[in-house]
């Protein structure tokens, strides 16, 4: 059974965020799934030339981080996910996960969730952050 049309853009996109051109891509099919072109790819090749491509450096966007998509007066993706990693930043190898950034913005933002951050929250979480991240350290 051959793959769908999505998984065949996900592969397209793989090979143009990794660089790979049309010659380079023809050889990692047919070395890796024994395939000549992705239409002819089944699941297992799929995954195997999907797992190159992660090993390779390719990140494909995962479950992981919801994305609440563009709304009037909330922040955008980008403001999210830096506030997200000034997060993970700030607290280094200390367990820091959306959990424990749900409770800092329930304390200084009154939001439950990034989800309910408005535009201004965000833009004071990215300033307080970095402010934050700016300090000098007291483990000199």
């Amino acid at each position: 059974m051959t793959i769908s049309k999505a998984r065949i853009t996900l592969l397209h996109v793989a090979k143009s965020k990794l660089g790979w051109d049309d010659d380079l891509y023809r050889q990692i099919l047919v070395r890796i799934a024994g395939a000549t072109s992705s239409t002819e790819l089944d699941q297992d090749g799929f995954a195997s030339v999907m797992g190159f491509a992660e090993y390779c450096g390719f990140r494909p966007l995962g479950k992981g981080a919801p994305r609440y998509g563009n709304r009037p007066g909330m922040p955008s993706f980008a403001q999210i996910e830096l506030i997200r990693e000034l997060w993970r930043e700030l607290h280094g190898d200390r367990e820091c996960n959306d959990e424990a950034l749900a409770g800092w913005l329930r304390k200084y933002q009154k939001v439950d969730s990034l989800r309910f951050l408005t535009l201004d929250g965000a833009r004071k979480t990215i300033t307080a952050f970095k402010a934050w991240k700016a300090r000098p350290s007291k483990a000199a």
